[in-house]
């Protein structure tokens, strides 16, 4: 399984991005993705996850301006993010998990600042 982020970029606070995760290889065996991000300094800290049933699940700080979903004819999952704020600054991850291994992207780069 291979895992390939895109769709980062510098945006105002208040702005939106939208996040891609491009799956390859045995995308069959995928059972979840999920998205991480690293801020600047600090620890890689789980964002989302969309399960192979298409349940979801985010945490507190994100609830409401991010969303996760995919498209199966494209072995992609997105991650829509709104209302950036500075702290959303990090390297944001796709993790993708299959038969007991975890597959890491490279990540993508999301900077708020104005």
């Amino acid at each position: 399984v291979q895992v390939v982020e895109s769709g980062g970029g510098s945006v105002q606070p208040g702005g939106s991005l939208r996040l891609s995760c491009a799956v390859s290889g045995s995308t069959s065996s995928v059972s979840s993705i999920r998205w991480y991000r690293q801020p600047p300094r600090k620890q890689r800290e789980y964002v989302a996850a969309i399960a192979s049933d298409d349940r979801t699940d985010y945490i507190d700080s994100v609830k409401g301006r991010f969303t996760i979903s995919r498209d199966n004819t494209k072995n992609t999952v997105y991650l829509q993010i709104n209302s950036l704020r500075p702290e959303d600054t990090a390297v944001y991850y796709c993790y993708a998990w299959a038969l007991g291994y975890g597959y890491w992207g490279q990540g993508t780069q999301v900077t708020v600042s104005s």
